[in-house]
């Protein structure tokens, strides 16, 4: 066995791939905040310019389960160098784009190169640390998952408000050259074993067809209604039957373009399942609290932001001791702390109302923070621990484009369900006024200074923002519930967790 690789300086080579795989996450939310602008600019519909996040999400989601066959096929160093070159230059022509067209291609090429490249970085950070440290290693690569998303909207607007939309795109040109440059010289000792696998183009076509359509899908349901457009019902076949016919033939191919065999390991099966049931729990509060900051307390999308930016900070002053100390203990009870933790801060969330202050807010984000510093480390550990070394690309790959598509369907669920409710609610409190309810008519006439019409449009208002709660509070009971469910599926896992990985460790 050969001594396994270590860079000439492991600092450089880890904040190398740290700012690449931030700058990559950093990506898929710093533009939300600036579609208007860029619509106005390049003349289009606010609908339209919704393809913005939709073309990056769908070609990320495609390239994401390829990363184990790239990986094999040119080596794990010269993937992660190429796609973040690739960025780099996609990023670039993004700012320069004159039309719509032009930036939503250049956003497509965006995200297909954008999905390589943190699963690799995961592998990569395995590779180079030693046993004892790699839990380090993952709950940087965490804390940067966590806090790039959140920084990616505020960053996104300061630079929209106080320069131009096409400088949220230029900033990647240096970062990305840099975290480039000093990967390939830290890794230029690397030796990747290089294979030529048959290429599935049965299993590249209909992944393609298949998750392009249903990431479409899920994009725009809530704006087509759903199963009432003839769009929704025929992207939806066209995946499902795509779909099916990608899971037999990958299942039953020789070489398959993604190994979706690697479920038969125990702890990536019940480890990936549940990461991606969490992140989606997780990923539905991002996009319920800015909302509803927003549509019910009025809040601008900067203060939303601001509000919701302390979940970030745990993560951050955490992150030494739970990559030093985690390994100590077993694994599935720091998980199930998080749990516990996550899911009683939406239980408190759920006792939220209209009145309440940005120091409450802000403090529940900051609470729930602890619990996911606690979690995506130890879940990402468990369930890469029953993967061989050369397994490793392959199936960060496939559990973050899983992660990635749970994403979707939450975000689809959850506006779709906060909608419903709210409908459901308003009908509810709407029964009371009437006619008929002289109390209810008199605070009508009051509201609207003896105006009818106007006291009936301030009452629906205010009907209105109590039904959008009362739906927020459900919502958020139930991720409560969630979050605590999910402790079952960390105890089928089973340590050890880390043994096979430091065993093939030295194949480098």
């Amino acid at each position: 066995m050969t001594t396994p690789f270590r860079p000439p300086n492991m600092v450089l080579a880890t904040i190398g791939l740290s700012l690449a795989t931030f700058m990559q996450v950093l990506d898929t939310t710093i533009a939300n905040v600036s579609l208007p602008t860029i619509a106005g600019n390049l003349g289009v519909s606010s609908d339209q310019s919704t393809w913005v996040i939709t073309s990056f999400a769908v070609s990320q989601a495609i390239s994401l389960p390829l990363t184990g066959f790239l990986s094999r096929r040119v080596g794990e160093v010269r993937l992660f160098v190429w796609c973040t070159l690739l960025f780099v230059l996609a990023s670039f022509l993004c700012g320069v784009s004159q039309s719509m067209g032009m930036l939503i291609a250049f956003r497509a090429i965006q995200g297909a190169v954008a999905g390589p490249m943190y699963p690799i970085t995961q592998s990569l950070m395995i590779g180079i640390y030693p046993a004892q440290k790699r839990g380090m290693a993952l709950s940087l690569l965490s804390m940067v998952a966590v806090v790039a998303p959140i920084t990616g909207p505020i960053l996104g607007g300061w630079i929209t408000d106080n320069y131009s939309w096409p400088w949220i795109f230029f900033i990647n040109v240096p970062v990305g050259i840099f975290a480039s440059m000093v990967v390939a010289q830290q890794m230029k000792g690397r030796i990747d074993v290089i294979e030529r696998p048959r290429f599935d183009y049965v299993g590249l076509i209909t992944l393609i067809i298949g998750v392009g359509a249903l990431q479409i899908m899920l994009d725009k349901g809530n704006d087509e209604d759903w199963f009432h457009s003839s769009f929704i019902i025929v992207t939806t076949i066209v995946s499902a039957i795509s779909l099916a016919v990608f899971l037999i033939w990958e299942l039953t191919d020789a070489q398959p373009i993604v190994d979706l065999r690697l479920l038969r390991h125990r702890n990536f099966k019940f480890g990936t399942l549940a990461l991606v049931l969490s992140y989606s729990a997780y990923f539905a509060i991002n996009l319920l609290l800015p909302q509803w900051l927003q549509r019910n307390l009025g809040y601008t999308a900067t203060w939303a932001g601001f509000a919701a930016a302390p979940i970030g900070v745990a993560p951050v002053l955490l992150t030494f001791l739970v990559g030093r100390y985690a390994m100590r203990f077993d694994l599935r009870v720091l998980a199930s702390i998080a749990f516990v933790v996550m899911g009683a801060t939406c239980f408190l969330r759920s006792n939220f109302y209209l009145e309440i202050d940005f120091f409450h807010v802000a403090m529940m984000q900051a609470l729930m923070g602890v619990g996911v510093a606690l979690f995506f480390m130890p879940v990402t550990v468990v369930l890469l621990s029953d993967l061989d070394r050369n397994e490793i690309a392959s199936g960060s790959g496939l559990a973050t484009f899983l992660r990635t598509l749970g994403g979707s369907f939450s975000a689809s669920l959850t506006t779709f369900l906060w909608d419903r409710r709210a409908v459901l609610h308003h009908a509810q409190l709407a029964e009371h006024v009437t006619v008929y309810n002289h109390d209810a008519m008199a605070a009508v006439n009051q509201l609207g200074g003896g105006d009818a019409l106007m006291g009936e449009g301030i009452v629906n208002g205010m009907i209105t923002q109590q039904s959008y709660q009362i739906a927020f509070n459900e919502l958020f009971h139930a991720l409560g519930w969630i979050f605590l469910g999910l402790i079952v599926f960390v105890w089928l896992t089973r340590p050890p967790f880390s043994a096979k990985s430091d065993a093939g460790a030295g194949a480098h």
